[in-house]
Formats: structure tokens, sequence, C-alpha cells
């Protein structure tokens, strides 16, 4: 028995520490200090419900919204884009960001079709490049039918979607294949194959808050956004550094235990906690792994419903030169590489506005080759990923002299970087995923039914929790833990 399970044996077997957890500590613990437990925490605090404490894992807010410094610029490692901007309604994280005035980009990828490079060097014709570019839209429209005709609970069945699919677009070639991943990996950090075809539908982000998205280039970070709510109701210092004793940092839980009159929170430095609700705001990713043992287990439906879900990983790869030697210029950002192995190394943007002077390049990559990439030394990888860059612009161009290679898969805080609805699953498995269980609570991006894998969906979905707490807190009206279908 380690030394956590040892102290949480000893905590269940005190009657009195189980007759108390109501009457001593918070009243609410937040699990997480990314954007959904931060905004789940200023819910409640709005509420008039201040009496919180907010437990992270790492030494930092902000979650998967990370800066880091890199080649004497600050570079985003998770989140990057305000993605939804300029639509029938405001993205509340565009608005977030005009408040603090961060620093962004229009992401412009309508010249995609001139800059896609042949793995044996040299560009396609934009022409070839167009048509088989038209034919992805064909399938996507075709699934847009397809939904528009199916009553909603057939809607909600996405298997049925991606089955029709799947009969229709096959791509085979390395031109098709680029093209393919540029539609729906760049996106979904998965082919179209493992996540479901609600992904190749409209999508609420884009339907609701507009079709464009922003790249965000501020020094101050993405994160900053997260500070700032932050600020809202924990005490800071003027430098934006958080003052206030409900935040702990450092805090990696590890037990939750439930009982009919509160929780106990057990981290892995042996400190123990009591509450009456905790909200837990951790990635669909770490919920799959061993990390936080939930005592009672979670009921059978909930576990089946958590591991129906997917965790994606998408890795944006940072690499240093010591001056440019791609094309610069209107048109020019984005660039897309063909492969006959499908998502090697395939798209890369430069940023001639963003960091200026800087020199750098981003390549993206996900899935499993983002899970290999993660497991291989760095070196391997600016190997990789220069011998592509001399398949596109010649063998003179010079060597990377730096390179940033997240590993959020890797990370046991993490576990990848954002959730995905993978085939047959529908609205029920959502609402099983973020149902409470007695006093516990759970949130994050992946419980927001619209928005999932976006910050505004973390963002969103910290106020949909917690607001289903403070009803139960206030108006005693408490949505406990719903039925499995055969029950």
């Amino acid at each position: 028995m380690g030394a956590i399970d040892a102290i949480v044996a000893l905590l269940l077997v005190s009657n009195v520490v189980a007759g108390a957890v109501a009457a001593a500590g918070p009243k609410v613990i937040v699990v997480g200090a990314g954007m959904s437990g931060i905004s789940a925490a200023k819910t409640l605090s709005d509420a008039g419900i201040k009496d919180i404490l907010i437990l992270e894992a790492t030494d930092r807010i902000g979650g998967r919204m990370r800066k880091v410094n890199f080649a004497g610029i600050n570079v985003e490692m998770g989140a990057n884009w305000v993605e939804g901007v300029n639509g029938p309604a405001m993205n509340p994280i565009w608005k977030m960001a005009n408040k603090l005035h961060l620093r962004n980009f229009f992401s412009d990828y309508t010249n995609l079709s001139s800059n896609t490079y042949n793995e044996n060097g040299g560009l396609y014709q934009r022409s070839e490049v167009d048509e088989v570019t038209e034919e992805a839209d064909k399938v996507n429209s075709f699934g847009e039918k397809l939904s528009a005709s199916l009553p909603p609970s057939g809607r909600e069945d996405v298997s049925i979607l991606t089955s029709q699919r799947l009969k229709n677009h096959v791509p085979s070639t390395a031109l098709e294949m680029v093209v393919d991943y540029y539609t729906y990996d760049y996106e979904f950090a998965e082919p179209p194959r493992v996540t479901s075809l609600q992904n190749t539908v409209p999508l609420p982000t884009f339907a609701n808050f507009g079709e464009d998205v922003y790249f965000v280039a501020d020094q101050r970070g993405y994160e900053s956004l997260v500070y700032d709510l932050a600020g809202q109701f924990l005490r800071t210092a003027k430098n934006g550094s958080i003052l206030d004793p409900r935040l702990l940092l450092g805090k990696v839980v590890r037990h939750i235990r439930r009982f009919e009159s509160g929780v106990v929170v057990v981290t892995e430095d042996g400190s123990v906690y009591k509450a009456d609700y905790v909200i837990v705001s951790v990635s669909i990713g770490v919920l799959q792994t061993k990390l936080i043992k939930f005592e009672p287990d979670l009921p059978q439906w909930k576990i089946l419903a958590i591991y129906q879900f997917d965790m994606a990983v998408y890795t944006k790869i940072f690499l240093k030169f010591p001056y440019k030697f791609w094309p610069e210029g209107n048109g020019t950002e984005f660039f897309l590489y063909a492969n006959e192995r499908r998502g090697y190394y395939p798209v890369w943007q430069q940023f001639e506005k963003q960091y200026p002077g800087a020199n750098v390049l981003l390549v993206t990559v996900t899935d499993e080759e983002s899970r290999r990439i993660e497991q291989q030394p760095d070196s391997q990888t600016k190997a990789e990923a220069m011998e592509v860059l001399r398949n596109m612009f010649g063998k003179h161009i010079p060597e990377a002299t730096d390179i940033l290679v997240p590993r959020w898969w890797s990370d046991r805080f993490f576990k990848g970087t954002f959730s995905n609805w993978p085939l047959g699953v529908n609205r029920y498995e959502y609402d099983q995923i973020r149902a409470p269980i007695g006093k516990v609570y759970f949130t994050g991006e992946h419980t927001s039914e619209h928005y999932n894998g976006y910050v505004h969906g973390a963002y969103l979905a910290g106020i949909d929790s917690a607001n289903m707490m403070i009803e139960c807190i206030k108006q005693k009206i408490c949505k406990y833990e719903i039925k499995p279908k055969d029950s």
C-alpha cells in the first residue's frame, strides 16, 4: 500500500472524519486551474459562493493554454487560435481577447492551392490542388445535406453520417491525403475515420460565432485570459501573480472520496482536504488514467462513457533558423507538404507578421505521428523535419538551430490536447460524461455540448457546471447522476 493509499485508508475508517465532512473545509474544491476550472470557480464566486479552494497540479494556471520562451520569443505550446469570429454571435473568448488587446492575426488559408509541395520537390499546379479540394468539398456538402435530411434523433447518431462518408471518399494519392488531412485532422487532430462525422457538418463554433480564426501572438501569452479571469475573484499582485490562498499550486489530486455529506480530497503530498462539493476539471485523457482514484468507484455507465470519448493529440513543432529561405508576402503564411505517408509533417506556417525577424517555422502533426514523435529524441524529429524542408526548398537550406516539441500526450496532467466525439457516440453519452455523481461534479471542454475541443468550450463548460452546482446548493434542485439506458 502506497503512502497516499494508507492516508486514505486511515480516513475511511474514521467515523469522525466521515461525519464531519460537511462541517469542515471549504464549501467547494475545484480540481484544476485551466480555463474551465477558473471559469467554474469565478461563476461560483459571482453567485456568492466564495468559500472555495482550487487545487492545481502544476506550478501555474492556464492548463492547455501555455506560453513558453523559444528562440527569444514567447510562443504557444497549446491553444493558439481564437476560433469562431465575425459571426452572428460574439465568441466570449474573442471578447476577452479584445478587452486585453491581445496581439492577434487573421489566419488566411485561401491560397493553399498555390502553396502545396510535392514530396519529390516543387509545387503542385494550383489547378491540380483545386480539383482535389473540390472533390473533398463535395463530400463535405454531402454530409451536410444528409445531416439536414435526418430527424433530430438521427442527427445525433453520427455513426450514420460517418458510414455514408466512408462509402464516398477514400483518399489514396499523396495530394489527396494532404488535402484530406488539412480538411479534417488539422482541425480535429484525428482522421475522419476515427472522429465522428459531426465534425464534417457545420460546427456550432463556426455557425454561431463566425468562420474566421485569429492566431494569438502576444508576448503575454494566450494564458493571460485565464489570469485575467482569475484576477476578477482571486487576490492578485500588481504584476498579475496570484496571491490568494484559495489557489494552491503543485497539488496533485490522487484520491476523491465521496460521502452523502460531502467529499474528501487527498493530494500526492499527503495533504487532506474536506468540502461539501468538488468540481473535477481535469481532461478526459486524465480521467481515462489512474491518476485520480474515485471512491467508491464511479458507476459503470460513467466509466464506459469516459472511455468512449477520444483524447486527441495536436502537436505544434517550432523550428528556429539562422535566416529565412521560405517564400514571404501575401498568401504565403501557410503551406502544405504532400507525402505518401499521411500526416507526415503536413501543415507548415511561417511567421513573417506574427514574429518578424524571428526566423521561426511551425509544423503541425497529430494523432499517431504526435505519439511517435513524443517518444523519440528531439534530434531525430529535427532531422526528419529538415529532410522534409529540403524536399520542399532544396538541399542547400540552413540547418535548424533549435527545436521545440511539446509533449502533451506524455504529460500525466493532460494526456493529450483536446477531446473528440468518436464513431457511434451520440447525445446520450455526452449527458453521461457531464453528469455529476453525488457531490462530485465534472467540467472541462469535453463536457461542452456544442463546443468541445475549443477554448470557448472550456470557458462555457465551467460556467454550465458551476451553475448546476449553484442550483443544487441554493435551490436544492440537484441534477444528480442519470440512469443508464437499460435501467
